[in-house]
């Protein structure tokens, strides 16, 4: 941990700005928010080695406020070191000086002496390293030794975005998925082994830079460039990144560019001002989370989020960035009530500034890193957060479809009897389904703060509990949309998600659990299989409903469609205790179909009401079942099949086409 924050006296005369990697060209994209490698000119720096073979280190920090700055460390007894202001036709705000004697290894901070005379101890906000929490000095970063081995990956990546992969997200919080498992390398090892063997293509890592309180999950950052120090260094994460994509698994982190904590030796009144955070209350500060909010339209804040995103991409091989909290971003007037907000120069709630923040930061992004995810947490219905900028959009990838799952969890929280009264509550998203590319969310936001898990959510008595929740996972996986599960939801825990404990892994050898956890693990399999399920999410074409006004019985049916319409997969859905058999299912085309899946299988702990004998089925086997269909048109098909469904449960059945 550093020293007190309380300053010794300053010695020494103010350094001459040296020669090193800071031009004038840089400066100058800096002052226009255009540099898009800051990491590379501010911070700490390598010089050398010197005719000695031995290595300074420069360090540049921005204080355009400040009336001195000077380093201390560990190589100087935390002595100030002064730093000079860098100048060319102005003055530019940055400071800057060359350290013979700091090496990497040393912690560090910025001593700031303020316009008004105050003396504060800073992290530096360019640190690619940290103490680990709750220590909070900044580390001068070795140089990076990971060799990576990810090319194949790393050619094919961009598949997802051309609609040629699929894409199923398991939400991860690193620091509550295994106790006794701390760090990056023995991480990678262990969640590689576990997602790959339930078939998600992508992880989603809550946030990984650092953060002073645990218990924000991340998501209150002090180092936006620096990976948290909690599981080890820099190259760690590089290490889990590479085993990850080793076996197949992409990496998705999530980013806060929208506020960060007040903590005093961070960002907030970075050189005495309101220097990253916005200097209007009513729009620097966030009163949900007691933290500042980014001054976007400035140009060197800007700056820095928008180089901060691409440095995950640069130097971490990340494919894709969720955005956090986009809403509160969008909106002058978000969570703030009247008089606590002022409308922008038309008159409007819109956060112009922001809009064009996010406008930037995708259009950069798809220009250095074109085959990466953007992805927006954003939960109102604000138009063409996935159209692209030309066309007035905000140019993300995807966004979180937070309607579908307030919807689907909402009537699944109904008791089947009264279902029936809400059954347009299921087929809602249909309708505005494609005017966005969706991430079907079921994600940690719904098992915290006293919502339950997903089981307890559920109605009815044990078995009913796991069949609602195995029915509520086969209609995610159905609908057009790419799946996301927060983790733990395999082991259908009874509790909601605490983040001071490991998951509940023992549940996982008890029949009901496991039940879950290997029903998600055939449907992933099965869409690898059956691509119709999810190769035209984006297409009101790849979409059919066969039956989606049959309240009386609370039963759903529609088709998924392939892209060459030559295969296609049927979805039947009974969200009723009540078996339903001799149901006629309309057909595209005669001849057998596959039953594929039946969510109300003994083989997931369901009833077996279809009666498929899963004894005879060799480890590692599916079930399949045969629907034969007949020439007989039924629900605007020209064939179909008589079957039965299972009580609570979900039919997949697939076929390609004959002809």
């Amino acid at each position: 941990m550093s020293p007190s924050d309380v300053s010794p006296p300053k010695t020494g005369a103010p350094a001459s700005p040296p020669p090193g990697p800071i031009g004038e060209l840089d400066l100058h994209l800096l002052g226009e928010g255009h540099h898009r490698r800051l990491w590379e000119i501010l911070g700490p720096q390598v010089i050398g080695p010197g005719p000695a073979g031995v290595s300074a280190v420069q360090f540049a920090v921005w204080a355009p406020n400040a009336a001195q700055v000077s380093v201390v460390g560990d190589w100087n007894d935390w002595q100030p070191e002064p730093l000079s202001m860098i100048n060319t036709d102005g003055p530019t705000g940055i400071w800057s000086a060359v350290c013979p004697a700091a090496r990497a290894g040393h912690c560090y901070k910025f001593e700031i002496v303020t316009a008004d005379g105050r003396t504060l101890r800073k992290a530096d906000p360019m640190a690619r390293q940290t103490e680990e929490p709750p220590s909070d000095a900044s580390v001068i970063p070795m140089p990076p030794a990971h060799e990576w081995a990810d090319e194949a990956w790393m050619a094919q990546r961009g598949n997802v975005l051309a609609g040629t992969a699929p894409m199923r997200i398991y939400e991860l919080h690193l620091a509550s998925w295994r106790r006794g498992v701390d760090t990056w390398d023995e991480l990678a090892v262990q969640v590689a082994d576990h997602v790959a063997t339930l078939g998600f293509t992508h992880v989603e890592l809550l946030p990984i830079a650092e953060h002073p309180f645990g218990g924000s999950w991340g998501y209150q950052v002090s180092g936006y460039y620096a990976p948290t120090a909690r599981f080890g260094d820099p190259d760690g994460l590089r290490r889990l990144v590479d085993t990850l994509h080793a076996r197949g698994i992409g990496v998705i982190v999530d980013w806060v560019p929208a506020h960060f904590p007040k903590d005093e030796w961070s960002l907030g009144r970075f050189d005495g001002t309101a220097l990253y955070e916005h200097p209007d209350p009513q729009r620097g500060e966030q009163p949900d989370w007691g933290t500042y909010v980014f001054d976007f339209g400035r140009n060197e804040v800007r700056n820095f989020l928008v180089a901060n995103a691409l440095y995950w991409f640069d130097e971490f091989h990340i494919d894709g960035l969720r955005v956090d909290a986009v809403a509160s971003m969008l909106y002058l007037d978000y969570s703030r009530g009247d008089g606590g907000w002022s409308p922008n120069v038309h008159g409007g709630n819109e956060h112009l500034e922001a809009i064009e923040f996010l406008r930037e930061t995708n259009r950069v992004v798809a220009e250095e890193f074109p085959d990466v995810l953007m992805i927006a947490e954003e939960s109102t219905a604000w138009p063409g957060v996935t159209h692209p900028i030309e066309q007035g959009g905000l140019g993300f990838s995807h966004k979180w479809n937070l309607g579908w799952m307030h919807d689907s969890l909402g009537y699944l929280a109904h008791e089947p009897v009264h279902r029936q009264l809400h059954h347009t509550e299921m087929s809602f998203s249909q309708l505005y389904a494609y005017n966005e590319r969706f991430v079907l969310p079921l994600s940690h936001d719904e098992v915290v703060h006293g919502k339950g898990s997903l089981l307890g959510k559920m109605t009815g008595d044990d078995w009913q509990r796991f069949a609602n929740l195995r029915n509520l996972l086969a209609w995610q996986w159905s609908m057009p949309g790419v799946p996301l599960l927060f983790m733990g939801a395999e082991l259908a825990p009874w509790q909601e998600w605490n983040d001071a404990a490991e998951l509940p892994w023992h549940l996982v050898d008890h029949p009901p659990h496991r039940g879950v956890h290997d029903l998600i693990q055939a449907m992933n399999g099965i869409g690898d299989e059956w691509p119709a399920l999810w190769e035209r999410d984006t297409e009101p074409a790849g979409f059919q409903w066969l039956d989606a006004n049959d309240a009386e019985h609370s039963l759903f049916a529609f088709t998924r469609w392939g892209h060459d319409g030559a295969t296609a997969l049927v979805c039947v859905a009974n969200f009723t205790p009540v078996p339903r058999p001799g149901y006629r299912v309309g057909l595209p085309w005669g001849g057998e179909w596959q039953v594929v899946l039946d969510s109300d299988s003994p083989q997931w702990w369901g009833s077996g009401h279809r009666g498929i004998d899963t004894n005879s089925i060799a480890a590692g086997e599916q079930p399949i079942d045969v629907a034969l269909g007949v020439d007989e048109a039924w629900q605007g098909q020209s064939s179909s099949a008589i079957i039965d469904v299972g009580p609570l449960s979900t039919l997949w059945l697939a076929a390609r086409s004959p002809g």
